[in-house]
Order: C-alpha cells, then sequence, then structure tokens
C-alpha cells in the first residue's frame, strides 16, 4: 500500500468537536506527527504506532520546519500512512504550504482534512455570534504574532475581529484600535482553552480589558472585538444535567463559561444579587429584556411603569414629512420609539421600506438598529457612544453638511434640543415632527408604592431623564424620603443630571450607556459593597 500524509484538523481540542473523518483517519494511522495545542485525549484516538511531538511552543525550543517536513516525506515514502495533527483548521495559521510544497516535491500524496478552528469555536462557545444584521455584518480574523506587520488603519474599520496569537500583545492591539479611531467603549472578549473543560472567558472593553486581565495566564486564547461581544447574556446556553443530554460535566458538549480569579464587572454573573430587589422604571411594556437581564443576577425585580407611550397629538407633520421622503438625505432615529412609530404611519400611508431609497439612516443605539433591523434595513451610520449627544461628533461628511436635510421624528413634547441645535449650526436643515408622546402614568401600582414604603426596594434604576421626572412627579414630595436606603441607578449622563436634580443623588453610572451597561454597573457596585 502506497504511503500517504493526511493533514488533519484536530478542532479546538475536545473530541466532541472532532469530525468523522478525522476521526476515521486517526483510527488508521501508522504515524502520527502532532503540534502543541492537540487534546491529549485526542491521540488515545490512534492506535499503537509512532507518535512525534512537533509541537512549536511560545518562548520555547522547537522543532523546525524543514525537519517536520522531511519527518512527513521520509515515513511517507516508507509506505506508511502519515498524520500530520493540527489544532484548528490546517489552513488557518496551520503552516500547511511548507509541508506540502516539501511532500508535492517528493511526490508524495497528501489530503488535507478540515477541523474547527479555533477562531470560530471560541467566539460561538462564549455566546458571541460573529455575524449580526446590524451590529457585525463583516469579520476578519488575524494573527496578531507580529502587530507591527498588520495594517491597523484598515482593521479598525471593521466591525469584528478575531484575533489569534495576540494575548502577548493586547496593550498594543487596544492601542492601536483606539488611536485609529475604535471607541474605548467597544466590548472585547478574551476566551482561554476555547472547546476544553478548564475554558475561561474574561470580558471587557477596549478601555479596560488590559486591566482586567493583569497578572492572568491567557494564552492559548481568542480575542474578540467588537459590539456582538455585547450579546453574549442572551446568547450563552445555562447547562443543566438535563439538557446537556446527562453526560458528565467534564465532557459537555458546550463548556460553562468560567469567570477569572479576579471578579470581572464586565460579565454580569448568574446568582450575583439574589438577596437584592431591584425596581426599574420602564416605559409601560418595554421592560421585559431589561427584566430577563436582571433575572440572570438573580435579582429579584419590581417593576414601575413611568411613561405612557402612544401617538402623537396629529399625524399632521409626519404624514407631510412621508409624502416627501425623497426629499431628504438623512433619517434620525434615536429610539425604538421613534422606530416603530415612523414605521407604523409609513405603512398607513400605503407606503413601505423601499420608500426610504436614497435616503440614509441613522440611529442611536444598539436597541433602536435591532428595531430597525427586524424591518429588513441596516443602519448607515451608529455613533459609538450610544448617545445622541455622541451623534454629531462622529457624524459622517460632519463639516460638508451645509444645506443636507435631516429628517427627525421625535417625541411631541421635544426634549434636549442640543442634537438640532448642533446639526443646524453645521449648515444641515432639520426637520423635526412629532412620531409619538410620553406622558406619565397617573398611580403607582399599590404593591410597588409598599415596597417603597416597607424599605423593600434595594436598587432603583432609571433609563432616561424623562422616567426620572415621572417618578418624582408620581412619588410627590415623599420620594426623596423613601430613596434614602435605596441605590439609585443611571443608565447614562443626561438620566444621571435629572436624578442629581429632581432625587437629589445618583450611586450608579453605567460606563456603556445600554441595559447590559446599567447591568453591568449594578452587579460591580454589589461586588464593591457587598
Amino acid at each position: 500500500m502506497r504511503g500517504k500524509v493526511y493533514l488533519v484538523g484536530s478542532g479546538p481540542g475536545s473530541i466532541d468537536y472532532l469530525t468523522v473523518r478525522a476521526q476515521q483517519i486517526l483510527a488508521q494511522a501508522e504515524v502520527l506527527i502532532y503540534d502543541a495545542l492537540v487534546d491529549a485525549a485526542l491521540l488515545q484516538l490512534v492506535p499503537p504506532c509512532l507518535k512525534i511531538d512537533v509541537g512549536k511552543r511560545g518562548g520555547e525550543p522547537s522543532v523546525a520546519q524543514t525537519e517536520i517536513n522531511q519527518l512527513l516525506v521520509e515515513h511517507c515514502q516508507q509506505n506508511k500512512q502519515v498524520v500530520r495533527l493540527k489544532s484548528g483548521d490546517p489552513f488557518i495559521f496551520g503552516r500547511c504550504t511548507a509541508e506540502i510544497e516539501a511532500l508535492k516535491a517528493a511526490d508524495c500524496a497528501f489530503e488535507v482534512i478540515p477541523g474547527l478552528s479555533s477562531a470560530l469555536v471560541a467566539p460561538l462557545l462564549a455566546g458571541i455570534p460573529l455575524t449580526d444584521p446590524v451590529l457585525s455584518r463583516c469579520f476578519a480574523i488575524l494573527s496578531a504574532h507580529y502587530p507591527d506587520l498588520l495594517n491597523w488603519e484598515a482593521l479598525a474599520q471593521i466591525e469584528t475581529l478575531v484575533i489569534l496569537m495576540g494575548t502577548k500583545h493586547l496593550p498594543e492591539i487596544v492601542e492601536q484600535l483606539q488611536r485609529r479611531g475604535r471607541s474605548p467603549h467597544t466590548p472585547v472578549a478574551i476566551i482561554r482553552w476555547a472547546g476544553q473543560t478548564q475554558q475561561q472567558t474574561w470580558f471587557g472593553t477596549l478601555a479596560n480589558i488590559v486591566h482586567q486581565t493583569a497578572r492572568q495566564s491567557l494564552s492559548p486564547a481568542v480575542i474578540t472585538i467588537g459590539e456582538v461581544v455585547a450579546l453574549h447574556p442572551y446568547l450563552q446556553p445555562t447547562l443543566t444535567p438535563e439538557n446537556d443530554l446527562q453526560r458528565d460535566p467534564k465532557q459537555a458538549s458546550i463548556p460553562v463559561t468560567s469567570q477569572p480569579s479576579t471578579p470581572n464587572p464586565q460579565s454580569p454573573t448568574p446568582n450575583f444579587l439574589p438577596d437584592k430587589t431591584v425596581l426599574i422604571t420602564r416605559s409601560a411594556g418595554q421592560s421585559s429584556q431589561f427584566v430577563k437581564l436582571l433575572q440572570q443576577t438573580g435579582a429579584t425585580v419590581l417593576e414601575m411603569p413611568a411613561l405612557e407611550i402612544g401617538p402623537p397629538s396629529s399625524w399632521d407633520a409626519l404624514d407631510q414629512a412621508i409624502a416627501h421622503l425623497q426629499n431628504f438625505d438623512w433619517l434620525i432615529l434615536t429610539s425604538t420609539n421613534g422606530v416603530d412609530y415612523f414605521f407604523e404611519r409609513l405603512t398607513a400611508q400605503g407606503k413601505d421600506a423601499r420608500s426610504l431609497a436614497g435616503v440614509n439612516i441613522a440611529v442611536v443605539g444598539k436597541k433602536t438598529a435591532n428595531s430597525l433591523s427586524h424591518r429588513g434595513l441596516q443602519p448607515d451610520f451608529i455613533p459609538p457612544d450610544f448617545v445622541a449627544d455622541s451623534l454629531i461628533t462622529h457624524f459622517p461628511g460632519v463639516d460638508h453638511l451645509t444645506g443636507k436635510k435631516i429628517l427627525f421624528p421625535r417625541v411631541e413634547s421635544g426634549g434636549r434640543d442640543v442634537l438640532v441645535k448642533e446639526f443646524t449650526d453645521k449648515g444641515a436643515v432639520v426637520t423635526e415632527v412629532a412620531a409619538y408622546q410620553s406622558r406619565c402614568p397617573e398611580a403607582i401600582a399599590p404593591e410597588t408604592l409598599t415596597a417603597l414604603k416597607q424599605g423593600k426596594v434595594d436598587i432603583i434604576t432609571f433609563a432616561s431623564s424623562k422616567t426620572v421626572q415621572c417618578f418624582h412627579q408620581m412619588l410627590g414630595v415623599e420620594a426623596n424620603h423613601w430613596l434614602n436606603n435605596i441605590c439609585i441607578a443611571s443608565i447614562g449622563p443626561q438620566t444621571s443630571a435629572a436624578c442629581d436634580r429632581l432625587l437629589g443623588r445618583v450611586d450608579i453610572e453605567a460606563e456603556e450607556y445600554t441595559l447590559e451597561g446599567l447591568v453591568q454597573a449594578i452587579v460591580q457596585w454589589a461586588r464593591v459593597s457587598g
């Protein structure tokens, strides 16, 4: 039987992620030549034969590539079935080119067996999708082994980055991306030993991930950078014996994400708030996502709708704008309510998304972007900071807005005028139209009022300055007295300003101005305060 070399991808390590074809090839190996990161358990699948470790380990003596090439050729020419076992996928940073060239030069038969690359597996096992209709329409996989050779200017423009061999250069990676314009609030995940029982995941941002992982042993790890990282609380499964096929936990098909030895304030920990009661003051009917996030931490959640959202007193201005959509250069949507009511009225006028052909769309915040994506549209611009005030700072062509026509559907009562003023100062023509109205509910649910009076609430959250105003209005003069021993948590600077003005203080402000960021800030506060 003529010799043949099989270049086999072993995947991230565990036999659970080994392909059927790879397992078949391993079972017939006569010579095994394997890399350093190959799981030792896979070696047990190989029958008794010659096994040669040629792994390259950073900072340690290793077998030269030319010697590996020669080993493959020699054993193949001895008519052996040779398996060259590589971690991940052979063609993703697998150094296959030199080996294949040597085999072809020696007229040796060979076959390449694909494997699951850790670049794809690690984010998946951490609950991070590399693509998303709104947040990540493309991603790049790169090796940061030699960071000076990379085009950081181009990489900083790509929505999601997956970096291998980069933990040694993590501070430089963070610095390079921020220097090229990536927001310090950009989420980051570092997944170590992906797919194996000792898997660990650290979550943070470009601003704090180096500090979060200081003095930690990170290699081998995959670094994932982009807004999709923030989706992990929703997409990471919770394993139980029942939903993991009654398997030994050490052999779980999706390993439980473990936390680093130093608690990570960017990653809400299940059951971290089991003794806390959190009162949320969101718009009526719009709190389900926030409730789920808080319940994942073990908190008891009470809801107090502090806003009621409804149609504007008149549709005339919005109808007029919709009739002349082709005259606008930009449509700006700063909330899910704006998206919902704008498209409700667009439909009522017998139109659909095709009417927006030629109109650029800017949105503020991931939730607004997701709401838009549900209608089959992608925003042309999302500011890196999820607040309306940052829109003008990063707006495309901000210095060339003279004469540009902007449609801004917003709450009927208006609000902070800084956005309109800044666009107008740049020469843009802004048309403000009422798309919906918000008002304070007339009464507080009796159970919520009782909990406040009896001191059974530990934390109260505010996701907008309007909810602070309505909360204060509904509780009247008693509000500040009942809040004496309650932690006040705010989603961002403008909401915090309203808390200071009306409630006298604010105890927590989210670093990232999202519901996820607010939950993370609450968990961090609880860790510090005990």
